[in-house]
């Protein structure tokens, strides 16, 4: 499964039409930049580049390179890709990027009714990704630096995507580790919203998700939570059967309010522990390794308890 490692945290951009690194320059003006890389080797591994500060008493850098061509969604071919299968696997499309992000993000994307389609438009793209340990450090630099805040880091790289979006031919923003699609409007409500609220915005970095997985039940699911804490927190699976006539907008609450919770409080919900829930009913947790459905993330799987039996492919566990 997807961990962070090198790089901790990661955005991108999608555009019509290549953007420059000038253009880059002038739009990250306002932060601090410390470097500038117009040279490119292999485009997988990083276009021409611009280097912002974050948190530079520990190294904290964020690094914004433009690619001039489509988002790699397949993530590359083992044997004949090396040099793009290589990268994904190291991280440089993200810690939690998984081949079929895009895909996915598309095809679940109820935040924004756009995003179904809005990523045909794109041919390139602008990709933000956190790290500490570029750059000349010692080979006992720690990936995780003192005090990491993995929420800090979350809104530092959202505000650069929303600053690089403000670019002319921006298609829209895609965290591929959250697989969550949204416009600048959308984005910079959301950041606004949190911020008066404070709260962390959610529904720019995690989506949530519904499927049928037969026998007239559905699934709906949380992506990218391991992007909030450290170490990552698991995602969320609610299985309800459809019959009950569930109102999803409440199981997405409460995906959303579960999440929260473990954000205050750790990992404090435990195998069969019940949880207080929507429609009067206590909600039963089990602790599963894999996740049912695509990317392969720690999961913790509710039901509820109103009488029902879940399908045994509900059951199981992927991950043995």
């Amino acid at each position: 499964m997807p961990i962070k490692g090198r790089f901790t945290a990661g955005a991108c951009v999608l555009f019509e039409r290549p953007v420059s690194l000038e253009q880059l320059n002038a739009a990250l003006a306002g932060f601090d930049v410390v470097n500038t890389k117009p040279d490119v080797t292999e485009w997988a591994l990083g276009g021409p580049s611009v280097t912002l500060a974050f948190r530079p008493n520990v190294n904290g850098l964020v690094v914004v390179d433009t690619v001039d061509r489509p988002w790699p969604d397949h993530m590359g071919d083992p044997k004949n890709e090396t040099k793009l299968f290589g990268a994904w696997s190291m991280g440089h499309f993200g810690p939690f990027a998984f081949p079929g992000g895009l895909k996915r993000a598309a095809q679940q994307s109820w935040g924004w009714e756009d995003g179904k389609t809005a990523p045909e438009r794109h041919s390139a793209f602008v990709r933000i990704l956190a790290s500490y340990v570029l750059g000349p450090v010692s080979g006992d630099a720690p990936i995780f630096p003192p005090e990491y805040d993995p929420l800090e880091e979350l809104n530092f790289v959202t505000l650069v995507a929303l600053t690089v979006a403000q670019l002319p031919g921006a298609v829209c923003y895609f965290n591929p580790n959250g697989e969550s699609l949204r416009d600048a409007a959308t984005v910079e409500n959301s950041l606004q919203f949190a911020e008066q609220n404070e709260l962390p915005p959610l529904d720019v970095w995690c989506n949530v998700r519904l499927f049928n997985v037969g026998e007239g039940w559905l699934v709906m699911d949380t992506v990218g939570n391991g992007q909030l804490g450290l170490p990552d927190l698991p995602d969320l699976e609610v299985c309800v059967q459809g019959g009950k006539n569930y109102n999803l907008q409440d199981v997405d609450a409460f995906l959303r309010n579960t999440t929260l919770y473990l954000l205050q409080n750790g990992e404090v919900i435990k195998d069969g522990d019940t949880l207080d829930g929507p429609f009067n009913v206590k909600w039963r947790a089990r602790v599963r390794k894999m996740s049912l459905i695509d990317p392969p993330r720690r999961m913790l799987r509710l039901f509820p308890e109103d009488g029902t039996q879940p399908p045994a492919v509900l059951m199981q566990d992927r991950g043995g």
